[in-house]
């Protein structure tokens, strides 16, 4: 199984940047997941931001981050990256690093596992 530990949120200013990451652990091999990030606004349910295959070549975005914000991994750290650039107040939400053995986490069906979440707030 695998545990995930998101950090990096915080409040910014609209239009500015945040790097989250993900630490993996556990016992199985952090390779053979596909990861991904999702996150949930006040009010509102969990959705799919973006996710990223255990190779790192399958990449999908949500429509609403595409171009602003960039997924990556390394796998000889166990650890995944959200670059999220020229935030607005509507990316304001909590947002979960995900993992699960599908090919690709577009759907929270998908997810084995979820972090405990990190808050981004993005001021106007």
């Amino acid at each position: 199984q695998v545990q995930l530990v998101e950090s990096g949120g915080g409040l910014v200013q609209a239009g500015g940047s945040l790097r989250l990451s993900c630490d993996a652990s556990g016992r199985t091999s952090f390779n053979v997941y596909a990861m991904g990030w999702f996150r949930q606004a006040p009010g509102k349910e969990r959705e799919f931001v973006t996710t990223i295959s255990w190779s790192g070549d399958n990449i999908h975005y949500a429509d609403s981050v595409k171009g602003r914000f960039i997924i990556s991994r390394d796998n000889t750290k166990n650890t995944v990256y959200l670059q999220m650039n020229s935030l607005k107040p509507e990316d304001t939400a909590v947002y979960y690093c995900a993992a699960g053995r599908r090919s690709v986490l577009n759907n929270d069906r998908f997810v084995d596992y979820w972090g405990q979440g990190t808050q981004v707030t993005v001021s106007s």
